[in-house]
C-alpha cells in the first residue's frame, strides 16, 4: 500500500514538473522578438534541410510573412476574447474559417515546394509531420485536463 501512494506521489510531481518545464519555455519563447522567432526558426531549417543562401532568403521571407500572419490572428482573437461578447459561430462560419485556413496551408505548401529541393521538400513534410502530430498530442492532453476539471 506504501509502494502505492509512494508511486502515486512521484507520478504527480513528475508531471507538475514537465507541465512546469514547459511553461518555462513558452515564457522563454514569448520574451523573444518575433524577428528572433523567426531568425531562430530560418537556423533550425537550414539546418535539418541544408539550405542554400538562396532558399534561406526565401524561406526567410516566408517565414516573416507566415508569422505577421500568425500575430495578427492572435491580435484579433485576443480581441475578440476581452470584448465580453461570447459569440457562438455558425456551422457556415466555422466552414468559411477552416477552409480559409487550409486554403493558406495549400499556398505556403505550394511555396515552400517552389524553393526546396524534392528531397528537401520530402524532409519538410516529414518534419511538419512529426511537428503537427506533437501538437495534437500536447492540445489532447490539455482538453484532458480540462475535461477532468469540469
Amino acid at each position: 500500500m506504501k509502494k502505492l501512494i509512494i508511486a502515486a506521489l512521484l507520478m504527480t510531481g513528475m508531471a507538475s514538473f514537465a507541465q512546469e518545464q514547459q511553461h518555462e519555455k513558452k515564457q522563454r519563447m514569448e520574451q523573444l522578438s518575433p524577428e528572433q522567432r523567426n531568425e531562430l526558426r530560418l537556423k533550425k531549417l537550414t539546418l535539418e534541410l541544408n539550405l542554400n543562401s538562396a532558399q534561406q532568403k526565401e524561406m526567410s521571407k516566408l517565414i516573416a510573412e507566415q508569422s505577421a500572419k500568425r500575430e495578427a490572428v492572435k491580435a484579433e482573437r485576443k480581441a475578440k476574447a476581452q470584448n465580453s461578447e461570447k459569440e457562438k459561430i455558425t456551422a457556415d462560419q466555422r466552414f468559411a474559417l477552416q477552409s480559409k485556413m487550409l486554403d493558406e496551408k495549400i499556398a505556403y505548401k505550394e511555396k515552400v515546394k517552389k524553393i526546396l529541393t524534392p528531397e528537401q521538400f520530402e524532409k519538410w513534410e516529414k518534419l511538419s509531420a512529426r511537428k503537427q502530430g506533437k501538437m495534437k498530442a500536447h492540445m489532447g492532453k490539455r482538453k484532458a485536463i480540462h475535461d477532468k476539471k469540469k
